[in-house]
């Protein structure tokens, strides 16, 4: 069975960007992961929760232009009622303020037996899936 990933909209954007921060090429991380996963057929996950957010950057049509780069191995995943359900539940029993958002993903990540591949360290807090940097990927 292929591996599955689940990039979150941050990485994304290094990617559409080629951002970086003081120090690292984040874009350059994000472009080697997900060259190796389609070198590697493993498969890419994109929900409408994380086409939604990369929608507030950039037009439907560069969101649609830089899927068709991978458009072998994207697969495409929608969030149900009951994930939604249980995100908006874990948000009000955690005790600390996550974005309702990477709770969602968290959940579709999890139910869609994929790992998360994300910049943003509170993943790792919210405890729901595991999550992975894009230079960690082998």
């Amino acid at each position: 069975m292929a591996r599955r990933f689940y990039p979150d909209t941050s990485v994304w954007r290094d990617y559409f960007e080629d951002r970086k921060d003081n120090v690292r090429p984040l874009g350059e991380f994000a472009f080697r992961f997900l060259r190796k996963c389609q070198e590697n057929q493993w498969i890419i996950l994109v929900s409408g929760e994380v086409e939604k957010e990369l929608l507030a950057y950039y037009s439907q049509k560069r969101v649609e232009e830089i899927f068709s780069n991978f458009h072998d191995i994207i697969r495409n995943v929608e969030e149900s009622r009951r994930q939604v359900s249980e995100a908006i539940s874990f948000s009000r029993k955690t005790k600390k303020a996550f974005p309702f958002s990477d709770i969602l993903h968290s959940i579709i990540a999890r139910d869609n037996n994929a790992i998360l591949v994300s910049r943003d360290r509170h993943f790792a807090e919210i405890g729901i899936v595991e999550c992975v940097l894009p230079e960690e990927v082998d």
